[in-house]
């Protein structure tokens, strides 16, 4: 019997390897078992555009009626966050999103949602996962056509007027600038350039892939300046517009701006919480620990506490439901605000920078550069994923981080910081962190300096450390 483990956001595996509709149905009854310990008996089940995801949702919500349950199955393929928000609006005690996110084409997944329409907690996956563990194909209930019916639903509509109530219509009108929606053959397909004709604003997004793909056009879906050439090239030649870039289930975003440049999470990150600020909006901003400095200094410059947690969205949503938080976010491109929902969302925060440039009249880029000023922190980031020859390398590097080198780089240690992984901030303006993977032998080195220059000389010095070691 294969073992299925739950990551930080549920459990994903190859398609025919471990991804099987066997061992879909037992993460399936294991969940039905969980959700029959509560009294809410509501299930909400999506998929997105990955080979057979149709297929493998239709299976789970079989599974989940077969116990019982009342399932509602999506009609077609949505974003994780429209998912999150029907698992809120129909009043479920919880949801099954089939997607493997920003992962290669050969994978899909299994993620867990909460009653309060968001990634499900810690509590929550160790529960399931446990579950998981001890089920066999021998205990998954069968599904009968005969005795069993499987509801479905769509949520776009709905999911549209609440975004509707997020952002400013009226700014939105007065864009006249080219805007593009670089779904990357996801489940955001088409979500972008529906809404604004929706809500009356006629045809002002242009796909820049407008029909889904469940090899994501050759790249992996996950919106950053590596996978999307296609999207830098569109906007190569061109003074003025936007592409709005989401990941395979659009929780994430991108963004590309005139010229091909890359407009990175970080950015975006800091420019919503200027654009929140703006509307008179208060409350913590929550950052993992891999986020830039120039969001803590915006926040402390707006009066808003900081909270940083560990890399992993569920850490954000954890604050979340405590209470009084304005917006949280990942160095992925992963955020989300808690007016909408506790749940990254791509879509709504493409909608909300559109509004930003439309209320300031300027652009992403020179919106940044004034937070920058502001907070006297120039931004270049850039992240080295380390794949080694085995986990006791891995080990190892981390071990010698236990008593850090004095200088790195040319530049001195000034202070060591271990929230997730070992973060050395260094003397002028920059930090460099060390995190291992959890299950593979990789090590992802994060650094922020204040130039590309700095940057690119910072992290050689890290692999030069690493190969070192």
């Amino acid at each position: 019997m294969d073992t299925l483990k739950f990551g930080t956001d549920g459990w994903r595996d190859v398609i025919a390897d471990k991804f099987t509709f066997a061992n879909v149905a037992r993460a399936a009854q294991a969940y039905a078992d969980y959700l029959k310990e509560g009294t809410n008996r509501k299930v909400i089940v999506g998929y997105d555009t990955r080979f057979n995801a149709a297929l493998f949702g239709r299976r789970v919500a079989e599974v989940l009626v077969a116990n019982g349950l009342d399932v509602h199955l999506s009609k077609s393929f949505l974003p994780t966050p429209a998912l999150s928000f029907a698992v809120k609006h129909y009043g479920a005690g919880g949801g099954v999103m089939l997607t493997a996110s920003h992962n290669p084409p050969s994978y899909l997944g299994f993620k867990l949602k909460g009653a309060y329409g968001g990634t499900a907690t810690e509590t929550i996956y160790s529960a399931v996962s446990q579950k998981t563990s001890g089920v066999t194909s021998a205990d998954v209930q069968a599904f009968d056509k005969a005795n069993h019916t499987v509801n479905t639903f769509d949520i776009r509509n709905d999911y549209y007027a609440a975004l509707e109530k997020l952002v400013d219509l009226n700014a939105l009108k007065t864009l006249d600038i080219p805007l593009f929606h670089e779904a990357m053959g996801g489940s955001g397909t088409g979500w972008l350039a529906s809404f604004f004709e929706f809500v009356g604003l006629g045809a002002k997004v242009k796909d820049l892939h407008p029909e889904p793909d469940p090899m994501f056009y050759g790249v992996n879906p996950e919106p950053i300046d590596a996978n999307l050439g296609f999207a830098m090239d569109h906007m190569q030649d061109v003074s003025e517009g936007i592409v709005i870039a989401t990941d395979g289930d659009a929780d994430r975003i991108g963004v590309v701006l005139p010229g091909g440049v890359f407009f990175n999470s970080h950015q975006i990150f800091a420019v919503l919480i200027d654009q929140l600020s703006q509307k008179g909006l208060k409350g913590k901003v929550v950052k993992t620990f891999t986020v830039s400095r120039v969001v803590e200094r915006l926040a402390k410059a707006r009066d808003l506490d900081v909270t940083e947690t560990p890399v992993g969205f569920k850490y954000i949503v954890d604050a979340m439901l405590e209470g009084n938080v304005l917006i949280g976010g990942e160095e992925s491109g992963g955020i989300g605000f808690s007016e909408h929902l506790p749940e990254r969302d791509g879509i709504a925060n493409g909608l909300l920078l559109l509004e930003a440039i439309a209320t300031s009249g300027k652009g992403l880029a020179d919106l940044f550069k004034n937070i920058e000023q502001e907070v006297g922190w120039q931004h270049a980031y850039d992240r080295l994923d380390l794949h080694l020859s085995g986990n006791e390398l891995k080990d190892a590097v981390m071990g010698s981080l236990q008593n850090p080198p004095d200088t790195l780089a040319g530049r001195t240690v000034e202070s060591i910081e271990t929230l997730d992984g070992v973060k050395l901030n260094l003397s002028g303006k920059a930090w460099l962190m060390f995190r291992p993977s959890g299950t593979e032998p990789v090590l992802r080195v994060y650094c922020e300096a204040q130039s590309p220059a700095e940057v690119k000389e910072i992290l050689q010095a890290a692999e030069a450390f690493v190969k070192r070691a």
